[in-house]
């Protein structure tokens, strides 16, 4: 990986108003990572970007890009000496978070955001590791946090602002005074700043040609794929949307667990200009939709795609994105159509099980047939699938791990004889805070010390060494059986299908995080 400053984005010759760390997934003093590609933090970035426009010299340090332990991201952010350090908290990287706070000067504030942050703000306020805690902040940050770093005692007045009283021990809210401004909690994501990539250190990216390019060259013949076919794209990830309709009872993205988050999507004309900036700037031509949802409800679906059409976008570039089935399954041939012709190179699916009952006790509102249907019609118009699954979930048993194992294989059967191709990335279950099957197993008595408990899962007694390179990020797990499963079981099976999809994948080089 090309060596880059440890600090993106500042101005060197300034003092740090805030410097954003992102902690590392484990501690690499003590084991070296494995991946050497990981999702950029766009969250940080978006709330790194507004605060620079404010005019305040700010830096992103994402400890896991560039493969930092515990002290030494501590250490340099010591060293760089901010005003204030502010952390995303996230249920699985908690305890590396926590530890780099407990090892930072005195006299530099903290701030916390993050799924972790809303979903249990009281714990971490307890935390001693968190002593110089300032400033917790309940949902999206960039207004607030540009307010902190004007002024703290802002906080104040600010909503969904916590921190504790030094002198009383017990928890201080931010109360406005007069009517709160409803932009401080939601901004308008039209009228947000388009994401400054130099506070991303591994975006955009160079991928190298994957078989989905080969095969889209093959059967689209546009002098952008045909090029991509030999030497791949420059790619960016982008967020098209903010917030989900829906109740997946495992997701932190759950209707359920934000109900203070409103749905937002970007206009399509605001969508298109961040694309156009990322390929004038940097001459990028394939990018990935990472929001929870892009192609999630129709009517948006129909809204960006007559856009795209009108600015012949799938002559230009091509573009990954997160869809729901039960949406795709109603779209006919032509807005499919329309889909490769606007160049949907790959949709991103929750599939998440081949058992119909367990899907029913997730919420996903599918069913395996119908994912079967929607694939099918996806890789037949040339549109690759990668698939996401769950093993070990709550009240799964053998005949659902097998009803999974099945789905997956007639998966790759109906790949097989289309254009498109499909991808399973499979994970064993973890539960996470705020969301509604983490209220269920703590209604039953699990205690939350033992489910916050994440640890690292080495699969490679189960012979998937090699296969598991590019996904270290995703081997977590509690330890605790939560269906009829023995984990041994669910771990082998999940190390068998990884290593499988990992032979399927050698047909070509893959891209950077293309395995996970």
């Amino acid at each position: 990986m090309q060596q880059l400053p440890l600090i993106s984005g500042s101005d060197p010759a300034r003092n740090l108003d805030a410097l954003f760390v992102n902690a590392p997934l484990r501690d690499y003093d003590q084991r070296p990572r494995t991946n050497d590609y990981t999702l950029p933090v766009l969250g940080m970035a978006y709330i790194a970007t507004y605060a620079k426009q404010a005019g305040f010299n700010v830096g992103v340090l994402d400890a896991e890009a560039h493969g930092l332990g515990i002290t030494e991201t501590a250490k340099a952010v010591n060293a760089a000496a901010p005003r204030w350090a502010a952390m995303n908290l996230l249920a699985p990287t908690y305890e590396m978070s926590a530890r780099i706070a407990s090892l930072l000067d005195p006299g530099i504030a903290l701030m916390v955001g993050g799924h972790h942050a809303k979903a249990m703000p009281d714990r971490v306020l307890a935390d001693p590791r968190m002593a110089n805690l300032r400033a917790l902040v309940l949902g999206e940050g960039e207004l607030r946090v540009a307010a902190l770093l004007a002024d703290e005692q802002r906080r104040r007045d600010l909503p969904g602002v916590l921190w504790r009283d030094p002198l009383l021990g017990t928890r201080a809210t931010g109360i406005p005074t007069g009517r709160p401004n409803p932009q401080l909690l939601g901004p308008d994501i039209n009228a947000l700043p388009y994401v400054d990539r130099t506070f991303l250190p591994q975006d955009p990216y160079r991928a190298a040609p994957t078989e989905a390019d080969r095969r889209l060259a093959t059967s689209r013949r546009t002098d952008l794929l045909k090029t991509a076919a030999t030497a791949g794209h420059l790619e960016a990830n982008i967020v098209g949307s903010r917030g989900c309709p829906y109740n997946c009872t495992f997701c932190g993205a759950a209707v359920s667990a934000n109900p203070d988050l409103s749905i937002r999507v970007r206009s399509p004309e605001n969508i298109i200009g961040e694309l156009d900036q990322l390929h004038e700037q940097y001459g990028v031509t394939a990018f990935r939709f990472v929001d929870d949802l892009f192609l999630g409800l129709r009517r948006v679906i129909e809204e960006q795609m007559e856009a795209f059409t009108e600015h012949r976008i799938g002559e230009r570039y091509v573009w990954d994105a997160t869809g729901r089935i039960n949406i795709l399954d109603r779209l006919d041939d032509r807005e499919l159509d329309r889909l490769v012709r606007n160049g949907l190179r790959e949709v991103a699916l929750g599939i998440e099980s081949g058992s119909d009952r367990i899907l029913k006790a997730m919420d996903k509102r599918i069913d395996a047939e119908m994912t079967e249907r929607v694939a099918r019609r996806l890789v037949a118009h040339g549109i690759g699938v990668k698939g996401y699954f769950i093993l070990g979930f709550p009240g799964e048993t053998s005949d659902d791990i097998s009803d999974t194992v099945r789905h997956i294989r007639n998966l790759w059967a109906i790949a097989d004889s289309n254009p498109g191709d499909i991808r399973a990335s499979v994970f064993e279950f973890r539960p996470y805070p705020g969301t509604p099957v983490w209220t269920t197993l703590t209604q039953a008595g699990h205690n939350p010390d033992e489910l916050l408990a994440y640890g690292d899962v080495d699969l490679t007694e189960d012979g998937a060494d090699e296969s598991m390179r590019q996904r270290d990020e995703f081997n977590f797990s509690v330890g605790i059986q939560f269906g009829g499963v023995p984990l041994t079981t669910v771990r082998s099976t999940l190390a068998t299908l990884t290593r499988q999809q990992h032979e399927r994948n050698q047909t070509t080089t893959t891209a950077p995080g293309a395995a996970a």
